[in-house]
């Protein structure tokens, strides 16, 4: 897997101050996009041991709330096959003492969860126990909402992992 850009100190995508992963690679190709350049999969640098001690390292202080990552697409399902080992590490250094959001133009019930879904591979249960918060839902132009908080278009839902509902 590649990754476009790595941010620390980020307050748009979650909630405190966070570090955002930007993984490479999305099918969606949703119009009205902000990250185009992400479509493919072979933009930026590869996401190595050396970019994942980087991250790390960036959540380390106790003012980071937690990690996001976006895309492109994380639920590709390359791209989740790359991110499990590495959130497994994320919580075996940390616990649950800071909080993983994942943004993602999938929706949950209908393609990360669906049986025979393209999205849904033997690895996405364990993705999702692993993270707190999932953002569901392709951008819509149409729907787009600059007032929301967290998220780009109306159809789009802030789901609480952890406790299985919608928060927003």
């Amino acid at each position: 897997m590649n990754y476009a850009t790595i941010r620390n100190c980020d307050i748009a995508n979650g909630e405190g101050v966070r570090v955002s992963l930007f993984v490479s690679g999305c099918t969606h190709q949703c119009k009205g996009c902000f990250n185009p350049d992400q479509w493919s999969f072979d933009y930026g640098e590869p996401f190595d041991e050396k970019a994942e001690d980087t991250v790390l390292g960036l959540m380390a202080p106790s003012y980071i709330a937690g990690l996001s990552i976006l895309g492109g697409e994380p639920m590709e399902p390359e791209n989740q096959r790359a991110l499990v080992p590495f959130l497994r590490r994320l919580r075996d250094r940390f616990g649950l003492s800071k909080t993983v959001w994942v943004y993602t133009g999938c929706v949950l019930e209908t393609q990360l969860k669906a049986e025979g879904s393209r999205w849904r591979t033997e690895v996405t249960d364990e993705f999702l126990t692993l993270i707190d918060v999932l953002v569901d839902g392709p951008f819509v132009e149409d729907k787009k909402d600059i007032s929301l908080k967290f998220r780009g278009s109306s159809n789009q839902r802030i789901i609480d992992i952890k406790k299985g509902k919608v928060v927003s």
